[in-house]
């Protein structure tokens, strides 16, 4: 065992330092391991049969159609009319235009289901305007890069569905409920580090709108929110499952981008799906890689044995889920989250509910963990789409990001030692007995 696990790490990140492709790494690594263990035929037979059934579910079929939605989400000009409404709300607090920057991530983070087309949509329009307004151009970069993660926690959220099944069928309907809160909360904390440092900076307040105005950018924003409702409430209340809502969110998308707001052109139609089936091929073949590698783990009781490892340290659960999250801090910094959720998934969870923990509030502390590492160096991919939008480099917003990274700690570590946070509303809807 110590040599297999030995072997698949060198080989994986060996060829994730000469930038492989992260899917390839994965699947290299795994079919090296089975090489050493078993012949050439078998092995290469046993690695695509694996591949292939981590494909063949169900729950799987609502990415694609998330990944649609989203898509022609960020092109019907949703991002515009989400940013005008938090505008209008919130516009004239200390810190107004980074207050809005995060409260239009959080929204269209949920309603695209991703946290790379919210850094794009919501930077593009955000930082030039932060720019403009006298805000530093890496803070503003900091704050749209962080905003954009908390997506992945407020449904509807592809992250959450390979988690359902990396976890081996936890409710998906009840992780998408159980993500309301803590990502709400990450946004509020992003939101308070954001109102203090523009208060010491002293950046200028903007005017305050007539109420008519106010009303009328909130009422144009609504047919855009309505799609969180729509989906979430159908789900809740069992009309339709996590799948066919996905379904219903393309139709939503598509009757809102191309008849209501007039956004996308009929044309433009072919390049949107070509653009959508590149995407979702990127995601099953991380899906499939990663899953025949988590069976490899589990045939050579990797998870077992470091679970043991881990229990050995210390008996006490707020050291040993403090090492979890320190790891995975790690992990996400150099892993995308789909093969980290289901690489890890398997090794973690065991041991997460010998300390009591359920499936669904470690599904919430992995996402969360993971969040922070999509906008970490030096892999974290948001960076790397922020920086390009402001102009800037890497490293000249690592400071602004510091409080940043505090706030979304401290709210995974809430996350992590208190299961209200992310029990109670799923127990409120009856998806939890407590």
């Amino acid at each position: 065992m110590e040599m297999t696990a030995i072997v698949l790490v060198v080989v994986f990140f060996a060829l994730l330092l000469i930038n492989v492709p992260i899917s390839i790494c994965i699947g290299l690594s795994t079919m090296l391991v089975m090489l050493i263990n078993i012949d050439t035929l078998p092995a290469l037979a046993t690695v695509a049969q694996r591949m292939a059934g981590g494909l063949n579910s169900f729950a799987l079929l609502a990415i694609p159609f998330f990944v649609l939605s989203g898509l022609l989400m960020g092109r019907g000009g949703i991002a515009k009319r989400l940013i005008e409404c938090a505008m209008a709300l919130i516009g004239a607090l200390p810190g107004g235009l980074a207050l809005v920057n995060v409260v239009s991530c959080m929204l269209f983070g949920a309603i695209s289901g991703s946290a790379v087309a919210a850094t794009s949509a919501i930077g593009s329009f955000m930082l030039p305007e932060m720019k403009k307004a006298g805000y530093d151009p890496n803070f503003s970069a900091a704050v749209t890069a962080a905003a954009s993660t908390t997506g992945m926690l407020i449904p509807p959220s592809n992250i959450l569905i390979v988690y359902a099944i990396a976890s081996g069928g936890v409710s998906i309907a009840a992780l998408f409920m159980a993500g309301y809160l803590p990502g709400i909360m990450v946004g509020l904390a992003l939101m308070l580090v954001c109102y203090v440092y523009a208060k010491r900076k002293g950046y200028p307040l903007s005017d305050r709108l007539p109420l008519s105005v106010v009303a009328t950018k909130v009422l144009a924003a609504i047919p855009s929110l309505f799609l969180i409702f729509l989906i979430i409430g159908g789900i809740v209340g069992g009309i339709f499952t996590a799948t066919e809502a996905g379904a219903i969110a393309v139709v939503y998308a598509l009757m809102l981008s191309v008849g209501f707001y007039r956004e996308v052109k009929v044309k433009e139609l072919p390049e949107i799906l070509l653009k959508s089936a590149e995407t979702t091929a990127i995601v099953m073949l991380l899906i499939a890689a990663s899953t025949a590698m988590s069976w490899v783990l589990s045939i050579e009781n990797i998870p077992q044995a470091l679970s043991e490892f881990m229990l050995d340290i210390s008996d006490n659960p707020i050291i040993i889920l403090l090492l979890i999250n320190l790891l995975l801090i790690a992990v996400g910094a150099f892993l995308d989250m789909t093969p980290a959720v289901l690489i890890f998934t398997p090794i973690f969870l065991p041991v997460a509910e010998q300390l009591g923990m359920s499936p669904i509030q470690f599904g919430i502390m992995i996402v969360l963990n993971l969040s922070i590492g999509l906008c970490s160096p030096p892999v974290g991919a948001v960076l790397f789409i922020t920086c390009a939008i402001a102009k800037t480099k890497l490293e000249e917003i690592i400071k602004p990001l510091l409080p940043l990274y505090v706030a979304m700690f401290f709210v995974l570590m809430l996350v992590t030692y208190f299961p209200w946070f992310s029990e109670a509303i799923p127990a409120m809807f009856g998806f939890i007995e407590r």
